[in-house]
């Protein structure tokens, strides 16, 4: 299972990403898509999503819309444009630090000096 810090800043990235390649999706959708891909190693509770949610359409990076399901509303969530041209940023961002990251976790220390 991944720590919720590290994954606390990512979240905004996973769903860019998801919006980006599924178009639109609700929050359970989006709960279970990253547990499938991850292979059950992260599981995103309401109380990090939701928030994540709500500040990526403050910002104007995401869309939502309300609709009815019989008698349940569902709130589906898709990306705006300026959330499609932040979603390449931030992919190309995380991919940097995530080569970064392997670089210095790889380095042996020496302590000779």
């Amino acid at each position: 299972m991944i720590s919720q810090d590290l994954l606390k800043g990512s979240l905004r990235t996973i769903v860019l990403k998801l919006l980006s390649d599924h178009g639109r999706l609700y929050g359970y959708e989006l709960t279970r898509t990253v547990e499938e891909l991850s292979e059950g190693r992260i599981k995103l509770t309401w109380g990090a999503l939701y928030p994540s949610l709500h500040k990526l359409e403050a910002d104007g990076l995401i869309v939502s819309e309300e609709i009815s399901i019989g008698k349940r509303v569902r709130r589906y969530y898709s990306l705006s444009e300026k959330g499609r041209q932040s979603a390449i940023i931030r992919m190309d961002d995380f991919v940097e630090y995530i080569h970064t990251m392997k670089s210095i976790l790889s380095l042996k220390p020496d302590f000779s000096v």
